[in-house]
């Protein structure tokens, strides 16, 4: 299952078929269909264009939108008519009509309420005095635990605990590790979200909940922080709002990392040290 969503959230923009995925799982499609269902809570076909619209919403929410004809394509519908018609259904307006600076505000909302608060910084300030530096990374596989809704409980750390025993196992608890989500907790509920914790590893035959993944080659924006989880937002604040829009770069398709300066929470919950990464490209 790790590895048909795996493929479903890299793949939005190709046919995801029944039986093209149930032959990802070494099922026959009858099983897979009910297998998938038992654990994803909905079908194969709700779950990819539940995927599918949420990321139109993260395409429509850029500071340059593409077309919705453009977004329909990137995003695996048929048509600009199927595009329009699933996003009725689902938000009971075409997506000329959404209104998404208040579905963003809806949902920045909840994300505050579950986040520690962190005072909006003033434009093209750098109080903190945080530097970008510009990386290079090689293609590498990761071995990850996915948690679902992780800004909920200890789901986070009680799941690094377990990644950590079995990298332990196979000698690679050494490694770098990093986290890293898909969606956007700005336009997706959080209880739809999902966290990974990660370590890099080789190739591997995945089993039970430890899934493997291989990124591609990318660059990277990164900024090194040492210190409690208001220094990271604020970062994440600067690197997004007053580095991002004066570099010349744009957001790659590839989610943002925290990557780990040695094991995770090895200072505890309250302080940390780590290196944020934003893809980017030119």
């Amino acid at each position: 299952m790790n590895r048909v969503v795996d493929h479903v959230v890299t793949h939005l923009e190709e046919p995801l078929k029944l039986e093209a995925m149930a032959k990802l799982a070494y099922l026959s499609p009858f099983h897979f269909h009910r297998v998938f269902q038992a654990i994803a809570g909905e079908t194969l076909s709700d779950f990819v264009k539940k995927r599918r619209l949420e990321r139109a919403l993260t395409l429509m929410a850029g500071t340059k939108p593409p077309s919705l004809t453009r977004i329909a394509a990137a995003c695996g519908f048929s048509s600009s008519s199927d595009f329009s018609r699933s996003f009725r259904q689902r938000y009971g307006v075409p997506p000329r009509a959404f209104d998404l600076k208040a579905w963003r505000r809806e949902h920045l909302a909840e994300l505050r309420s579950a986040m520690p608060r962190v005072e909006k910084l003033p434009a093209r300030t750098n109080p903190d005095g945080f530097t970008v530096r510009i990386r290079d990374l090689p293609a590498r596989h990761v071995a990850y635990i996915r948690v679902r809704n992780p800004y909920k409980g200890d789901g986070v750390l009680r799941a690094a605990g377990r990644l950590e025993a079995w990298a332990e196992e196979r000698g690679i608890a050494d490694r770098q590790w990093l986290g890293y989500q898909w969606e956007n907790p700005e336009i997706v509920p959080l209880k739809d979200c999902h966290y990974h914790v990660a370590v890099e590893s080789e190739r591997f035959a995945a089993s039970g909940e430890v899934g493997c993944f291989r990124f591609p080659a990318m660059t990277v924006a990164q900024v090194e922080i040492k210190g409690d989880v208001h220094l990271e937002l604020r970062a994440l604040q600067w690197l997004y709002g007053s580095w991002l829009p004066r570099s010349g770069y744009v957001p790659a398709d590839q989610p943002g990392f925290e990557a780990w300066i040695g094991r995770p929470f090895a200072h505890g919950t309250s302080y940390f040290e780590v290196l944020v990464q934003l893809p980017v490209r030119r």
